[in-house]
C-alpha cells in the first residue's frame, strides 16, 4: 500500500513521515531501535515528534512524551484543515482527515495534569545524587544513608523522610558520660560509621542541596501513591495507544530535576518490563525532549549506565527518540544506538555550528544524489533529511522530505479543554490526593519518644520473643501484614527470581532473623531487597 492509497498515509506496519523524491517510511517492526530529531528553534521539530506520535497512536502503540512548549497538547484535539495544511497535504497525495488522540495529561507539579510522583526509595541514591548535584564524597554519604535505611527498615517515602534519615546518622558531637542513658539512635549512627566515615559537615552540605530541590518544587515529586507506569502503557476503546503528555514547561525551569525525573521513568520501565525480543512493534514509545540536559555534566559513571539502559531496553520492546538541537549533544556511544533519524535545519554561524552540521552529515548513510552537509544549512521550514532503518536492520540512503501535516491541531489547547480531558481520564482521582503513610520519620521520631521497637528486633517488629519474630516474617512473606498498595516480600521475591540483578542490600529484619534461625531464611529473604542498573529499588 503506498501513501496515496491509504486515507491517512499509514500502514499497518509502518508509519507515513514525508515525501520528497522519495517516500520516508518508519517501520513499526524497527521503532524500538530507538532513533533523534534533532533541529534549530522553529525549524519543526514539535510537528515532527507530534506526526510519529499520532502514528504510534494510530497503530496502537502508546506514547509517552514531554510538551516543553505546550504545543503538543493539541494532539488531544481535532485538526484544523488550514490552507497550508491542505496544501502540503495535497502535495503529497494525501486525503486530509481531521483526527484527535486518547490522551492523559501528567505535571509532577499537579497543575495542569495529573500528580506524578516516586518514592525516594525507588529513586536510589545514583539518580538522587544526580539530581543533587553532589560530588563523590557526598554520593557516597547519601549511599550510606540508603543503606541503612534499608538494614533498618526505615522507608524512605518522601523528603521529610530523607531528612531525618540524614539527621539520625550525623555522628555524636560530644562525649557520652559513664551514666549517660543510650541514644535511641545510637544503633543507626553506629551502622551508618561501619560503612565509612560520615561527617557533620557533609550531611550538612546534602541538607542544603535537598533545600534547593525542595524549593525547585522536588517536594511535591516524592511521595505516594507513586506512578505505577504500567498506566503509561494502555490503548483507548477503539485500540489506539493513549498519548501520554507531561506538562513540563514549569518543571524546565529545574532542569536538573526534568532530566532525572525522565530518567528515571526510562529506568523503572528497564527494570520492569520483561525481555520481549523482536516485536512487530513497540510496547510503549517514549520521546525525551530537550535531551541535552540528560547529558550535560553527567559523570562518567552514569553515562556508561544511560548507555547500557538504551542499548538493552530495546528488548524490552520500548522505543527511546531523543529530541534536541544538535546531534553534538548527545555522546557518541548513545548515538550509536539511534538507528532511526530526522534531522531539520541547522544554522552553521559560530564554528560550534559548523561542528554540529559536519557532525550531523556524517551520521547519515550518504545518498549520492544530495551533499548532505549543505542542504543541512538549507532546509526550509517542515523540511528534515530523514534516514530510518530497513528491513533488515540497516539504515536507508539519507533523502530530503517535507514532513507530512498532522491530524490532529497544531498547537496548544485551552484551559477549560484541558479540565474538561482531565475529567474524563482513565486515572481520574488515582494520584490527585497525596497521602502520607508511617515512613522513616515518623519510625524515627517514635525511637526518639521511647515508643519504638528495642535494639533486640527489627523496627516496627511486633514482640513475643523468636516465636513472635518468626510470626512476624511469615506474615510479612504471605502479604497478611502488609499494607494495602504495597509488595509484601513474597511478592517480591516471585518478582526477582525472573531477574538476573547484583545483590546490594540485605533488609535489617531478615538479618535479625536469619541470626535466630541459623541464617538460611534471614540470607533468602535479604536477598530479595535489590536495586537495578540505575540504583532504584525493584518493588514492583
Amino acid at each position: 500500500m503506498t501513501a496515496q492509497d491509504s486515507k491517512l498515509g499509514d500502514t499497518d506496519d509502518k508509519i507515513f513521515v514525508g515525501k520528497g523524491d522519495e517516500q520516508a517510511w518508519l517501520t513499526l517492526a524497527l521503532a524500538n531501535r530507538h532513533g533523534l530529531v534533532t533541529g534549530a528553534t522553529g525549524t519543526g521539530k514539535t510537528v515532527t515528534l507530534q506526526v510519529m506520535a499520532e502514528g504510534f497512536a494510530r497503530a496502537g502503540v502508546p506514547v509517552f512524551a514531554a510538551d516543553i512548549k505546550g504545543d503538543l497538547s493539541g494532539i488531544s484535539e481535532v485538526g484544523v484543515p488550514a490552507d497550508f495544511i491542505l496544501k502540503r497535504a495535497s502535495g503529497m497525495g494525501l486525503n486530509f482527515q481531521p483526527d484527535q488522540f486518547s490522551t492523559v495529561f501528567w505535571d509532577v507539579f499537579g497543575e495542569q495534569g495529573h500528580p506524578v510522583r516516586a518514592t525516594v526509595t525507588e529513586m536510589g541514591p545514583l539518580l538522587l545524587a544526580r539530581m543533587l548535584d553532589l560530588n563523590d564524597v557526598q554520593e557516597g554519604v547519601l549511599n550510606v544513608a540508603f543503606r541503612v535505611a534499608d538494614d533498618a527498615g526505615l522507608t524512605l517515602i518522601d523528603m521529610k523522610d530523607l531528612r531525618a534519615l540524614l539527621d539520625a546518622i550525623v555522628p555524636d558531637g560530644g562525649k557520652k558520660a559513664a551514666d549517660a542513658e543510650e541514644n535511641p539512635l545510637a544503633a543507626i549512627r553506629k551502622a551508618a560509621q561501619g560503612f565509612g566515615n560520615v561527617t557533620k559537615a557533609t550531611v550538612g552540605t546534602i541538607q542544603r542541596q535537598l533545600l534547593v530541590l525542595e524549593n525547585q518544587g522536588g517536594t511535591k515529586f516524592f511521595g505516594e501513591p507513586a506512578l505505577a507506569l504500567q498506566d503509561f502503557m494502555k490503548t483507548d476503546r477503539d485500540g489506539r495507544g493513549m498519548v501520554n503528555i507531561l506538562v513540563a514547561d514549569k518543571l524546565l525551569q529545574s532542569p536538573r530535576l526534568y532530566a532525572t525525573f525522565l530518567l528515571w521513568m526510562l529506568s523503572e520501565l528497564f527494570e520492569e518490563l520483561p525481555e520481549a525480543g523482536d516485536l512487530p512493534k513497540p510496547k510503549l514509545v517514549f520521546f525525551f525532549d530537550e535531551a541535552h540536559l540528560l547529558f550535560n555534566d553527567a559523570p562518567k559513571a552514569l553515562l556508561d549506565k544511560i548507555e547500557q539502559v538504551v542499548r538493552l531496553i530495546r528488548s524490552k520492546g520500548i522505543g527511546v527518540y531523543f529530541v534536541t538541537q544538535n546531534p553534538i549533544d548527545v555522546p557518541d556511544r548513545v548515538l550509536g544506538q539511534l538507528g532511526n533519524r530526522v534531522q531539520h535545519a541547522l544554522r552553521a554561524f559560530t564554528p560550534r555550528d559548523q561542528k554540529a552540521v559536519a557532525a550531523a552529515a556524517q551520521t547519515f548513510r550518504p545518498n549520492p544524489k544530495l551533499d548532505t552537509a549543505k542542504v543541512i544549512t538549507e532546509l526550509g521550514k517542515g523540511e528534515a533529511l530523514v534516514s530510518f532503518l530497513e528491513g533488515n536492520g540497516t539504515p536507508a540512503m539519507v533523502e530530503r522530505v517535507m514532513i507530512r501535516p498532522p491530524s490532529a491541531r497544531i498547537g496548544s489547547i485551552t484551559p477549560d479543554e484541558r479540565r474538561a480531558i482531565m475529567a474524563a481520564s482513565p486515572v481520574k482521582g488515582k494520584y490527585d490526593t497525596a497521602v502520607d503513610e508511617e515512613s522513616a520519620y515518623e519510625m524515627i521520631q517514635k525511637r526518639i519518644a521511647g515508643t519504638a521497637a528495642t535494639a533486640d528486633g527489627p523496627a516496627g517488629a511486633s514482640g513475643g520473643g523468636i516465636l513472635g519474630q518468626i510470626g512476624s516474617i511469615v506474615g510479612t512473606v504471605f502479604g497478611t501484614n502488609v499494607k494495602r498498595g504495597r509488595m509484601s516480600t513474597g511478592q517480591v521475591i516471585a518478582r526477582d527470581v525472573t531477574r538476573s540483578v547484583t545483590n546490594q542490600v540485605i533488609g535489617g529484619m531478615a538479618a535479625n532473623i536469619g541470626k535466630s534461625l541459623g541464617g538460611q531464611l534471614g540470607g533468602s529473604i535479604g536477598r530479595t531487597l535489590v536495586r537495578g542498573a540505575l540504583g532504584g529499588l525493584l518493588r514492583r
